[in-house]
């Protein structure tokens, strides 16, 4: 099972101002408003939650918490990286969210966060870290247990392929993460990572077919 670290926010957690004049303005955007039957959507629960309704945060916050710790620690393929990280790109998401518009899709948002912070990390280190010794292990860990025999087998797999992934290109890697691991679409990613949709698909193209070429027989 993959671990995900505990989000520390007290600020958050102690009191989520409403805007002046936002909730009489707009008395629906609450959690109790949604109707019951529908699951809200992500925007729904950020603008509920920029009108001060926690359980709209706590909510949208479920939803997303593997996903984009999973996005990070693969990014970085340092578990305390990754954590720190992860409680950084929620407190963005925190101090914007008074001024948030539903422009673009929230996972769309929140990636473009993270992709954006990696990058920040990326230049002041000007250079990725070396794939740590257990890299293999927690790549593993990450699916759940069944037979010793699938196990050794999927491990195996996932091992060819992260070593495959490895000698990607940055770009390369980001976008076929994003579109395989997270499930977003090319207009999604273009969004997050700041280039054209054709850019995308191009780059999706080649990390395909390097990747075939790695793990062929």
């Amino acid at each position: 099972m993959l671990h995900v670290p505990r989000l520390v926010v007290t600020v958050m957690i102690a009191a989520a101002p409403t805007l002046p004049g936002y909730a009489q303005a707009h008395p629906a955007l609450t959690l109790s408003a949604v109707d019951a039957a529908a699951l809200p959507t992500d925007e729904s629960l950020m603008l509920a939650w920029a009108a001060g309704d926690l359980r709209a945060f706590e909510s949208l916050y479920a939803r997303h918490r593997n996903r984009l710790y999973s996005f990070l620690l693969r990014q970085l393929r340092d578990a305390a990286l990754a954590d720190e990280m992860f409680q950084d790109v929620w407190q963005r998401v925190i101090a914007a969210r008074a001024g948030w518009q539903p422009e673009a899709a929230f996972t769309t948002w929140l990636f473009r966060i993270a992709h954006n912070r990696l990058n920040d990390h990326w230049r002041s280190l000007r250079h990725r870290p070396a794939t740590p010794g257990d890299a293999d292990e927690r790549v593993a860990r990450m699916s759940d247990p069944r037979t010793p025999e699938t196990q050794l087998s999927e491990f195996e797999q996932r091992r060819r392929l992260q070593l495959a992934m490895e000698q990607l290109p940055d770009d390369q890697r980001t976008v076929l993460q994003l579109r395989l691991e997270q499930e977003l679409s090319l207009e999604e990613i273009a969004q997050i990572t700041g280039v054209g949709r054709e850019t995308v698909k191009s780059r999706l193209r080649y990390a395909m077919d390097k990747l075939r070429a790695e793990l062929s027989p």
